[in-house]
């Protein structure tokens, strides 16, 4: 029995459904779907990922059986539609259009038009009694047929477009400026001409035969799925390579039919705010490409639809409301009117930004169409989309100014809110380059219009500003899914690529200079705005706003709510001072996970480098002596700022060179400051170098080699948390040693602070329940982790070391390769920002199983950056952790991801 290969869908009833993704793809799945729901969708079929696995599993040829299923299902098709693909008299044209798994908009290829020669464009012309209609229909197809399928696309930005070109020139000789002002003249003249630039380029004629042209379509669009912008897509947003894509063919229907016709993208809600209301852009006598290309600045549905079209307008309102209620879910929708006909031709779950995910999940459980459980929801929500719900917005005395001073350039189109600002840069390669050589630039990416090559410089540019489009053109639509504050269809501006300037107002912007941009309200100003706290960061740290007046905090605080409800995992912070320390307790902190004392020293370097300069034990203990009451006075702010909450103290960890001056000048002054000649200093730094400082002598080691160090230290914890039990208030404190490695190193370490911690208790009088563990971060910790935790009262895996010492990859001098290595495949993640599963979570896998083999109830927990990166935080999960700890920023993020894994391990 043959493989199934292609699926039917078409006049109400169709082979597949929307559960069938995986071998639908995302577009075939719901094209389906619509149809089983009685929509009005235009017949076609979708050809399944199986077959783009196999195309490239096999030297990009088909299955054997392939063939027959496609002309088997062209027939269906023609049935459907009351039309013959290729007919002389009145021709089926079809799209050829991609499908992955996970939607991935415009990173693949698509084909309008097909079917057209220089007699079926006749036919075409009898049948529709239009004859423009015909020819620009043609001039569509054979552009983007060269473009897409016989690679007539510019290799650099600096290349031209030979079809744009052609088509400009054309243009400009007629005294028109768009393509729909040509007359059918020279529309002709233009296919000619195109067909020509075929020839010439490729040497290949532009093929005529409507079924070469369907084999050389799907062919393109299979070969698509490994086209860089898509494989930068897809390592973007995790999406594997071996998934594929399915390709859909199916019945054209014409926007571009005439002042009754028109295509359109909507939104069921605000894809950048989250806003209720039908919205979208549409254009009157054009096709999709046209509204998502933002070549034309296309109209707002909400705003002139119901009057341009009232009966399409009501209908296609009818049509988002059956779809929200089906999917339970925003909906994404591609629609064309013909002669006054809704069809459709795609819907999907809408990209939106943080923001809006957060508003439009809560008002869909108030709505009743969805459980706390379902509003938050990884495909809802991802975790990490919190982050933009914390970022800056434009402070509104900064914007009145700007303003006043004349600096408002013009307003476009918001798509994308928050507020940025940064240096132009007009090409996305140039960002790029820009970035690789500082990650710190601040850059605003500014285009006529962006195309999905320019997905590289969209990711690293802070905003996003185009000259056309609108709310559905591709800048909107990516910089919503990647957070990125967006202004589209600012149709004042004048950009000049050649000369690298942007004029608009009579004022000219080069290359460099800084321009600010608002999501919220599409207003772009010259320099730079001041910025202030979002709602929720006036909310919950600047105490600025009352929660009452916030709705944003109001449904992120029910959001969070709804995530502690579900959620096992506990979160934890990172933090080093109080101020640190409150802020992440109002993110939600339930103790501190990791306090890095030797950040703390960096108030007091002085009297800590001469503890290091010190040349015996007794100057060693005297710099101790007076580092003491600093050491303490930190411990103490630290404990009562967690009030009560359990915070764990990592003891000293570095190497000491690195608290030393190197150069001669900064050892002069401190041989000056602290009464020690220059040149004992610079003997000092040289018998403390390391070839290899993250494996050397620091850690439990130093502590070793210096008990003095350990036991001033632990001193100090101790004294503060007795201090504050003689005020009344709660302390737990968990002293932590790193590195260990060995059980006899923990046990060392361990004498120190107990003894420490009775000398201290007997001179208050006041004892304080405590606790003593290790941050497991070398892979022998892990091997032995059940000796090791038959000392140790916890676990905190530092997965930074461990990453470090698992790979022997430094992660100070790691910069040089890992894009090349992400580029390559080689990884799929930086390491460093994502747990690496397979090698250093098998690790941390076997540190808990022998760990709690060892003490069975050992708690533990991560304190590494990982600790508040979303995939990492579920992996926490899986693996039995009791908390996460990460900084304070992070802590919502940590917090609905771990609700998101316990839901998901609930199923």
């Amino acid at each position: 029995m043959s493989t199934k290969y292609v699926y039917f869908f078409g006049a109400g009833k169709a082979d597949g459904n929307a559960k069938m993704k995986n071998e639908l793809g995302g577009k075939g799945a719901n094209l389906a779907e619509m149809t089983n729901i009685g929509l009005p969708v235009p017949a076609g079929f979708t050809i399944s990922t199986e077959v783009c696995t196999y195309y490239y599993a096999h030297e990009k040829t088909y299955p054997p059986e392939l063939e027959a299923q496609v002309d088997a299902a062209m027939a269906q098709v023609e049935k459907a539609m009351g039309k013959k693909f290729g007919d002389t008299t009145d021709p089926l044209l079809v799209s050829c259009r991609s499908g992955a798994r996970e939607s991935m908009p415009g990173m693949m290829d698509t084909v309008l038009n097909i079917g057209l020669n220089d007699v079926t464009v006749e036919a075409l012309t009898k049948a529709s009694g239009n004859e423009r209609f015909a020819w620009d229909s043609y001039r569509r197809f054979v552009q983007m047929y060269g473009d897409v399928v016989m690679g007539l696309k510019p290799e650099k930005k600096t290349d031209i477009d030979p079809f744009e070109d052609l088509l400009e020139k054309k243009k400009h000789a007629a005294g028109v400026h768009f393509d729909n002002e040509l007359s059918v003249a020279q529309l002709k003249e233009l296919v000619a001409e195109f067909k020509a630039a075929i020839k010439a380029k490729t040497g290949l004629d532009f093929p005529t035969d409507p079924k070469k042209q369907v084999w050389g379509a799907v062919g393109a669009v299979f070969s698509s799925w490994m086209n860089d912008r898509a494989i930068v897509y897809r390592r973007t947003y995790g999406i594997p390579h071996e998934w594929g894509t399915a390709v859909n063919v199916q019945a054209m229907v014409f926007g571009n039919l005439g002042d009754d016709c028109a295509t359109g993208v909507a939104l069921t809600r605000d894809g950048a705010l989250g806003t209720p209301g039908y919205c979208g852009d549409y254009l009157i006598n054009a096709q999709g490409e046209d509204v998502v290309a933002g070549i034309r600045t296309p109209l707002r549905i909400e705003e002139t639809l119901a009057k341009d079209m009232p009966k399409a307008f009501e209908e296609l309102d009818s049509i988002g409301k059956i779809l929200e209620g089906h999917y339970k879910d925003v909906q994404d929708i591609e629609f064309t009117v013909e002669k006054g006909k809704v069809w459709m031709l795609q819907t999907r779950n809408a990209k939106r930004t943080g923001f809006a995910a957060v508003r439009i999940a809560v008002d869909l459980v108030e709505e009743g169409k969805i459980t706390d459980k379902e509003a938050i929801s990884p495909k809802r929500i991802p975790a990490d989309d919190l982050n933009q719900l914390l970022q800056p917005v434009f402070d509104l005395a900064g914007k009145k100014a700007a303003q006043a001073g004349g600096k408002l350039l013009t307003k476009g189109i918001n798509a994308g809110p928050g507020a940025a600002f940064g240096q132009i840069v007009f090409h996305a390669d140039d960002a790029e380059a820009i970035f690789l050589k500082n990650p710190k630039a601040e850059l605003v990416l500014v285009r006529r219009e962006t195309t999905p090559e320019d997905l590289r410089g969209m990711k690293v540019a802070k905003g996003i500003l185009t000259a056309f489009g609108g709310a559905s053109s591709h800048a909107a639509l990516v910089s919503r899914q990647m957070g990125k504050v967006c202004v589209v269809g600012a149709s004042e501006l004048n950009i000049d690529y050649e000369k690298a300037t942007v004029t608009v107002g009579g004022k000219t912007l080069k290359e460099g200079d800084f321009i600010s941009i608002d999501g919220f309200t599409g207003e772009v100003f010259e320099g730079k705005v001041d910025t202030k706290p979002s709602e929720v960061i006036q909310v919950l740290i600047s105490k600025t706003m009352k929660p009452e007046e916030s709705e944003t905090y109001q449904r992120f605080a029910k959001l969070m709510s709804w995530a502690d409800k579900y959620r096992t995992l506990k979160v934890r912070t990172n933090a080093d001072e109080p101020k640190q320390a409150t802020q992440a307790v109002s993110f939600g902190a339930e103790g501190i996970g990791l306090c890095r004392t030797e950040h703390m020293f960096f108030d007091h370097v002085d009297e800590f480098r001469e503890m290091i300069l010190a040349g015996d034990l007794p100057s060693r203990e005297k710099a101790l002596a007076k580092l003491l009451p600093f050491q303490r006075e930190d411990f103490y702010g630290l404990f009562k700022a967690m009030n009560g909450l359990p915070v764990t103290i990592r003891l000293l960890d570095p190497p000491l060179h690195e608290f030393l001056p190197h150069d001669h000048a900064s050892q002069a002054d401190l041989a000056a400051k602290i009464g020690i000649p220059a040149d004992y200093i610079a003997r000092r730094v040289h018998e403390l170098h390391e070839s290899n400082p993250m494996l050397g002598h620091r850690g439990c080691r130093l502590g070793i080699v210096y008990p003095e160090i350990t036991a001033m230290q632990a001193r100090a914890i101790f004294e503060a948390a007795c201090k504050l039990k003689k005020e009344g208030l709660t302390v737990i404190p968990e002293v932590m040693i790193p590195l260990v490695g060995y059980v006899a190193e923990f046990k060392n370490q361990e004498k120190v602070v107990r003894e420490q911690a009775e000398k201290v208790f007997a001179e208050t009088g006041e004892s304080v329940e405590y606790l003593v563990g290790t941050m497991v971060e070398v892979p022998r910790a892990c091997a032995t982790a059940d000796q090791i935790a038959g000392a140790a009262e916890f676990f905190s895996f530092g997965t930074n070391d461990l990453t470090q010492t698992t790979l022997g990859i430094s992660r100070d001098d790691y910069g040089g390769f890992i894009n090349h290595y992400k580029e390559n495949d080689i990884v799929p993640n930086d390491p460093f920002q994502m747990i690496d599963q397979a090698g250093v979570g098998t690790l941390m896998k076997m540190g808990v199983e022998k760990g709690r083999s060892g003490r069975p109830g050992l708690k533990i927990g991560i304190c590494g950056e990982h600790g508040g990166e979303p995939s990492s935080v579920v992996f926490c999960h899986k693996i039995g952790l009791d908390y996460v700890s990460c900084s304070p920023f992070r802590v919502p993020i940590a917090r609905l991801a771990a609700a998101q894994a316990a839901l998901a391990d609930a199923k």
